[in-house]
């Protein structure tokens, strides 16, 4: 949808005299091309909001579609988005002008076939994006405003509690994806699990693996993950780059290896050795591999050794709720997430934000634009 096509809809329920008719937003117009552009503030529709954006995170599926130039521009990526409400359409209720909210860019129908058997990233309705500030829906978030559309006001837009940060607020959604795979490995407390790659994800993921009372191993390349790791209660480090992952695994499990891997580093070179970590029975899962590709799995370590190989994919209406509070909850009680950003850059500076993203070093975890 072209740019004066996506803006020559209803005004209605916008307060002219608060609302800018232009905006600042970072543009995606093609494979590693993103310019910080002024663009017209999305209108909305009856049943719809306007949120005027206070803090967005980069997302690694943000990235990979930027440099892989996977989807057509232009679009606005950014979907880790907190902010304020600026206007609200006719009909909508139980929102108000003002009010705190962080937005969920996808939010599944509830009654079709993939629904039912709530594998609700594969449902139609999930695959839209509902949130968008112009052209193509892609989130938006890397903007000053955001159109969010009626099925995601109804059901994807949550309100945050007074003393949290807009900023503790936009990790509702990555730790919805994480909580959603964890809960999916069903752990025991008897068992050890290792998680692979300690950058804010993979902090997440080991972190909420804690919480079950299994054992938690940690691997990564940098030992300055592993102290920020450390703060949230994760004690067994594994230098990646020294020390010898699949024998500290197998030492910490009576020899048997780790009863789940969860491999939170993209790419797939690491999927053979996470597959050689698991015990015989073990459970694999991919979080990060988000791009089609091949790689060379041991048929033999599914069929005779047993072990799973299982994927987790974008977040879970079913657990919302849930993993809401545990955000909210958290900031004040050792689950402050805003100790994982390590960089903060102004909408006018994200395309240096995008790039130190994009290359990870021993001192950057989580990045965020705020405008």
């Amino acid at each position: 949808m072209g740019v004066d096509q996506e803006f020559a809809v209803n005004l209605e329920g916008m307060p002219k005299s608060s609302v800018p008719s232009t905006m600042r937003a970072a543009v995606y117009r093609g494979m590693n091309d993103v310019r910080v552009e002024t663009v017209p503030v999305p209108a909305i529709r009856p049943g719809e909001v306007l949120i005027r954006v206070a803090a967005c995170g980069i997302c690694g599926t943000d990235l990979k579609k930027i440099h892989r130039g996977s989807h057509a521009g232009p679009r606005i990526f950014g979907h880790e988005t907190a902010g304020t409400i600026a206007a609200v359409g006719e009909g909508v209720e139980g929102f108000a002008t003002g009010d705190r909210v962080m937005v969920f860019h996808h939010i599944p129908c509830g009654e079709c076939y993939y629904c039912r058997k709530k594998t609700f990233a594969q449902c139609a309705v999930y695959k839209k994006v509902g949130c968008t500030a112009g052209f193509e829906p892609s989130g938006g978030g890397f903007a000053e405003y955001v159109r969010v559309m009626d099925w995601i006001v109804r059901r994807g837009l949550v309100k945050i509690p007074d003393g949290v940060p807009f900023e503790q607020a936009a990790f509702v959604e990555p730790v919805n994806t994480c909580f959603k795979a964890v809960r999916n490995l069903n752990l025991a407390p008897d068992e050890t699990v290792l998680v692979m790659g300690q950058g804010p994800i993979g902090i997440l993921l080991a972190a909420l693996a804690a919480r079950t009372g299994a054992r938690v191993l940690t691997s990564d390349l940098f030992p300055e993950r592993h102290k920020i790791a450390a703060s949230y209660g994760l004690t067994r480090p594994i230098d990646a780059g020294k020390q010898d992952v699949l024998r500290l695994t197998q030492a910490a499990s009576e020899g048997r290896g780790a009863d789940a891997v969860i491999l939170a580093v993209g790419g797939n070179a690491l999927i053979p050795t996470a597959m050689e970590a698991a015990r015989p029975g073990g459970r694999v899962l991919l979080f990060a591999q988000t791009q089609h590709g091949e790689t060379m799995i041991d048929p033999a370590a599914i069929c005779m050794d047993e072990k799973s190989l299982v994927g987790s994919y974008s977040a879970s209406e079913e657990i919302q709720d849930e993993g809401a509070r545990l955000v909210f909850d958290g900031y004040k009680n050792g689950f402050d997430l805003t100790r994982l950003i390590s960089h903060r850059f102004a909408l006018e500076d994200a395309v240096e934000a995008i790039h130190v993203a994009s290359n990870p070093g021993p001192s950057s975890m989580k990045i965020f634009i705020a405008p």
